[in-house]
Formats: structure tokens, sequence, C-alpha cells
């Protein structure tokens, strides 16, 4: 018979969060104490102390609660730790090596991407996505191969408002300042298979880029290759993001995830 736990608020808590990772969408409170056999008022005193503390985001409209950006940054930590840097710079370098173009693997920190492995080509020029830096999730190509696997509401949650997007110039070829061009873009990229983003990071260069998704089909990274405008033809974007799809299959399998 299992012992009850020495610290029942940290299980409980610990509870509901693991539940919130696991769930496709945010869920309502009354959900969670269902699923977990928990009296109302205590999900609720539990989920109102990681609202105060970022691990819980409240979405009132819909009267759900959902993963906050704290958490985010707990799986960007994990990420940080290097299991998956060391996993995936061997299978970036391959991709590199395959397509003649620079490539990167960054992970999502809450609303930004962080780069953690970047292999340039040879004769290529230094790029901004360099390693433990830090850009606006929805301007990358990474980050909107990202996105676009999110639930809906989970990128709701994470962009609210107007003042959840920021641009690093002249917005390039689609600048996005609100949640109707950021949802456009990632419905295209869903239906396009693979993310694309040309000019919103560097002008000039353009970037192709596919998700690696957990063993919940969750996303916790994107392997991504840039190349200057005119490099590489429109009629060559699929067969590109064909090779940048196998190399995140590849680590998708390693880290026990679902391809």
């Amino acid at each position: 018979m299992t012992s009850p736990p020495k610290v029942p608020a940290a299980d409980q808590t610990l509870r509901v969060l693991s539940l919130l990772a696991a769930s496709r969408g945010p869920l309502a409170a009354s959900m969670i104490a269902t699923r977990l056999g928990l009296p109302r008022s205590t999900v609720y005193h539990l989920l109102a102390t990681m609202q105060e503390h970022g691990f819980v985001m409240h979405l009132p409209e819909e009267r759900r609660y959902g993963l906050g950006i704290a958490a985010f940054e707990l799986s960007s930590a994990y990420a940080r730790q290097e299991p998956l840097a060391r996993l995936g710079r061997p299978l970036l370098a391959g991709l590199v090596d395959r397509v003649g173009l620079s490539g990167h693997l960054a992970v999502p920190h809450g609303r930004d991407v962080l780069y953690l492995v970047e292999e340039r080509a040879k004769g290529a020029p230094a790029l901004v996505s360099d390693v433990d830096v830090r850009l606006p999730m929805q301007l990358t190509a990474s980050g909107r191969a990202i996105l676009a696997a999110l639930p809906r509401a989970q990128v709701r949650a994470l962009f609210p408002g107007r003042e959840a997007f920021v641009n690093l110039h002249d917005a390039g070829d689609d600048g996005i300042d609100r949640y109707s061009k950021l949802r456009s873009v990632l419905d295209a990229t869903s239906t396009r298979g693979f993310a694309l983003e040309r000019g919103s990071v560097t002008p000039g260069f353009s970037s192709v880029a596919v998700a690696v998704l957990d063993h919940r089909r969750w996303p916790v990274a994107a392997i991504a290759v840039t190349f200057r405008d005119g490099e590489v033809p429109d009629d060559r974007l699929a067969a590109l993001a064909a090779e940048v799809r196998s190399a995140t299959e590849t680590l998708t399998v390693r880290i026990h995830g679902r391809r």
C-alpha cells in the first residue's frame, strides 16, 4: 500500500502541474478537481498560489487554467542543462553538412526562443541566432514551428494583447503585432507542414523550421536552417524542410517523443 505524501500541499501542487502539462489545452478548475480527486476549494487555493508565482495562467473568458510562463521557463531550464543540446548537436551538424546551410536548435523560453546549438555552414556569415541568444518567438521560424504545435488557447494565453508582441525592425515580410496576424501565420505553418520566416529576424535572410515533439506531442524545441534570400528557390523549400524534418524526427525519437 502506498504511504501518504509527507507534504500533501507539495504533492497536490505537483499533481496539478503534471495534469496541466499532460493536457492538450487549459482545463477548468472543476475538471482538475475531478481528475485528481481533490476538493474544489483546495484546487482553487492551489491555482491561485501557482498563478501568483507565474506557474499557472488564468483564462477568464474561458474559465480555464493553463501553464504559465514560469512553467515554460522550467522546461527551458531542463533544456539548458544539456540533454537536448547534446542529443541535437550531432544531428544538426549532419543536417548542415547535407544542405550546406547554417542551422540551429532552439527551445521555448516564455514568449521567446532560446538558442542552444548553432552550426555554421562553411563560408556562411555569422547570424544573430547564436548560442544563448533569446529572440521573440513569433518572429523566428523556430518559434513559429513551436507555436503552431501548441493548442490555440495556450498560444492565446502567451499573447493576450498587443503589448506581448515585439518587432526587431520594420518587421520584414509579415510583421506580427497582434494575435490575428499571428494566428494566420501559424495556420499557414500547420497547412504547409513547416515554419517559414523571411526577414523578420535579419533583413535579407530567411529560415525554415520544424518542431521537436515530446511524448505528449508537445513542442519542446525546433530545428531550423537559415539562408540568404534567393539562395533557396521557393520550389525547393519543401525539399529543404523535409531534410529539417528528418533531423527533428530523429531527435524526437531520441527523447522518446512522438513523431
